[in-house]
């Protein structure tokens, strides 16, 4: 069978398993069994396709008619233009959780003292040195942190940033580890196994940033088949109302943050103006802001400590 063969075949065999996009999965899954390119597949379409291959590919196609995800049978996902590795432990990434990134980082280069020059320069990237005259190291605590893509991110665009990473899930930390390692930033990415605040030492943040499981538990079951059965449910379920997470953490992050320290969120697509309001209450933070992603959704919402923070 040749490559164009199979990858026609592919389609068919999704397409009738309902797959919303046949021809991109397909072409994926063959490039993943035989180990090629895209480009070298349209390229050689002609060229026969090995039976080791062959065989691998369409045991992938199966699987993925059956619903299990894309990114979990090749095990990567691509996030703020870098490649992380993602496993059935984890929350696969997604699109919309990178305005949260990048609100992130907008407000460590502009508003945090020395993170003007910040930049995001391959050298700067990849060797986690800091910038001539910056003082002013950024210490930020990326909580429910998963495959570590808000972290390792964060840790690889600010290269005067230091990043604690915390998930109550110990393979989601090994996951998270290996992907702070492929890009390089494992010297500035630290990991905690903690259920939240519980094992964090007393410390100061200039930001804490994070995605917590937002889902209600009555509507996890509504949940697209491929996100219910296959993804962690740990690190979808955000109780009855969908909010238990934010509370516990509004109400402890003033605690560890600094006076003016940002605390950012990503939220459900109805939950903004709700978490903003647990943010305002008890005027623990002030400066409320939400910002919409690409869907024109309110999407992620911060705030900042309205007055010293009180000690532990």
């Amino acid at each position: 069978m040749t490559c164009s063969e199979a990858y026609r075949k592919g389609i068919d065999i999704l397409r009738n398993a309902g797959n919303d996009a046949p021809a991109n999965d397909a072409g994926v899954l063959l490039c993943y069994a035989a180990g090629c390119s895209r480009t070298y597949l349209y390229a050689h379409g002609d060229s026969v396709l090995e039976q080791h291959a062959e065989r691998l590919y369409f045991e992938l196609l199966k699987k993925r008619s059956a619903g299990y995800p894309l990114q979990y049978i090749t095990g990567e996902q691509e996030f703020m233009s870098l490649v992380f590795e993602v496993t059935p432990d984890v929350l696969i990434p997604r699109q919309e959780t990178e305005l949260l990134v990048e609100t992130v980082i907008d407000h460590c280069r502009h508003r945090i003292p020395g993170g003007e020059g910040v930049n995001m320069g391959e050298e700067a990237q990849a060797s986690g040195k800091t910038q001539a005259g910056q003082g002013h190291s950024i210490e930020i605590l990326d909580m429910c942190t998963g495959s570590g893509c808000i972290a390792v991110s964060l840790a690889r665009y600010l290269p005067d940033c230091f990043v604690t990473a915390v998930d109550i899930i110990p393979e989601a930390l090994e996951v998270a580890e290996r992907n702070a390692k492929r890009h390089s930033v494992s010297g500035r990415v630290s990991l905690i196994q903690s259920d939240l605040f519980a094992s964090i030492p007393e410390k100061k943040y200039d930001v804490i940033v994070s995605n917590p499981p937002y889902i209600k538990s009555e509507d996890i079951g509504k949940l697209q088949p491929e996100v219910k059965f296959f993804e962690p449910a740990a690190a979808l379920d955000g109780g009855s109302d969908g909010l238990s997470f934010y509370r516990e953490l509004i109400r402890k992050s003033p605690g560890y943050l600094h006076a003016g320290g940002m605390l950012a969120f990503e939220t459900g697509y109805d939950q903004a103006q709700l978490v903003a309001g647990l943010m305002t209450s008890g005027g623990r933070f002030s400066d409320i802001r939400i910002y919409k992603d690409l869907s024109g959704i309110d999407r992620v919402v911060t705030g900042f400590t309205s007055v010293q923070a009180a000690p532990w």
